[in-house]
């Protein structure tokens, strides 16, 4: 491989021949997985690699070919157990090179994991939980099925590497199983920084200011990512009520708790400062009505809503068990502290309702991703698919 992890072009006549299968098992236009698998596909397509999703369910808007796997299920532990036992029946009667797989699934030679490690994301969630909550998480059969699941997978002598989106989650993977060195690798996602950029304030910014009744020159801090408990709502309503009242927070994302955040909001006095969104298929125009993005979340391998806000030029503001710490320099393009410590969060937003230092950081900002391609992470991935081909392997 040549330097910078790129590819000598007499390597893709072998590449091309490769046929791989993507595990992926549902595609939801909110989800960051599934964007990285969206982006993937059609990366790797553009050099020239043969992929198919395996999935239960996938739009794909022609960017690649898929095998639907949908058994009936009921419930999430049946859901995760019956598409897993699908994939590996129908993998069978299919000829592939390599199999990657996004999901706990032993029968993969490449597992991407992008959801980090279960046991870990247990560990923190029990900081915010009481006596009850722990025990129902102890006991939780969904949870006791995917600790297993990934045991197995990590002990899978058909195992051949692990994609980390993160230091963070390679570390955790060779601390709770072991696993040689050799199998782990670190590749970031990819951010397409023709769409994601810092333009996208002189196209938005005054449009959705208006839209929420956001005043113009008000400091708009922007959270984005489903699933409010882990990524950290609470905590940061929390410091909201601290900074200064000019500033706003707006809200994108999905949670079937909605309410119980807005109540929360309201109780604090925030219900004119904080505006929920809900969930949006196109993220750009909240990007650009933004100053800063903060995600103090309780656990993320690699938050890709991280990478689209450093692409935008904004500073970004993260947790200490997020992926995106790593690419923070604190103080110089956003801000790391624990992800419950809101009095640290609070002191962080307070620092970037100043301009010139947002100003300052949100230029730091975009120079930290512009690395971080498609086409970069794409040849990352082929170097590889290539390294681990049937015929280097033998």
């Amino acid at each position: 491989m040549h330097a910078g992890g790129t590819l000598p072009p007499s390597c893709f006549a072998a590449l091309r021949r490769m046929k791989i299968a993507l595990i992926r098992q549902r595609y939801t236009p909110f989800g960051g997985a599934e964007r990285f698998v969206a982006n993937a596909v059609q990366a790797l397509q553009a050099e020239g690699a043969s992929l198919t999703v395996v999935t239960r369910q996938w739009e794909s808007d022609g960017k690649g070919e898929s095998l639907v796997c949908n058994p009936p299920y009921l419930g999430s532990l049946w859901r995760d157990w019956s598409f897993a036992r699908c994939v590996c029946r129908t993998l069978q009667k299919h000829s592939f090179d390599l199999v990657q797989s996004h999901e706990r699934i032993p029968c993969c030679d490449i597992y991407r994991a992008g959801d980090g490690v279960h046991r870990e994301w247990l560990k923190q969630r029990r900081r915010v939980l009481g006596k009850i909550g722990r025990l129902s998480v102890a006991i939780n059969p969904y949870h006791r099925y995917t600790l297993a699941a990934e045991r197995k997978l990590f002990h899978s002598p058909s195992l051949k590497a692990v994609i980390c989106n993160s230091r963070m989650v390679k570390e955790e993977i060779r601390h709770y199983f072991g696993l040689a060195e050799e199998k782990l690798h670190v590749i970031y996602s990819g951010v397409n920084l023709e769409a994601f950029h810092p333009g996208l304030k002189l196209q938005h910014r005054s449009t959705i200011r208006a839209q929420y009744k956001i005043p113009e020159e008000a400091v708009l801090f922007l959270f984005v990512g489903s699933g409010f408990e882990r990524k950290g709502l609470r905590t940061l309503l929390q410091a909201m009520a601290q900074i200064p009242p000019a500033s706003h927070l707006m809200v994108v994302g999905k949670d079937k708790h909605l309410a119980h955040y807005q109540r929360q909001a309201e109780n604090l006095g925030l219900a004119g400062r904080v505006h929920f969104a809900h969930g949006q298929k196109d993220p750009k125009p909240f990007y650009g009505a933004a100053d800063a993005f903060v995600l103090p979340t309780l656990y993320d391998p690699f938050p890709n809503t991280a990478l689209e806000a450093f692409a935008c030029g904004l500073p970004v503001v993260t947790s200490t068990k997020s992926g995106a710490a790593e690419l923070v320099r604190e103080g110089e393009n956003g801000f790391v502290c624990d992800a419950l410590d809101q009095n640290a969060l609070a002191s962080a937003m307070v620092k970037l309702t100043d301009q010139a230092t947002r100003l300052r950081l949100g230029t730091a900002a975009r120079e930290t991703v512009t690395p971080l391609s498609p086409e970069n992470m794409a040849r990352r991935l082929l170097g590889l698919y290539r390294d681990l081909s049937p015929q280097n392997i033998r």
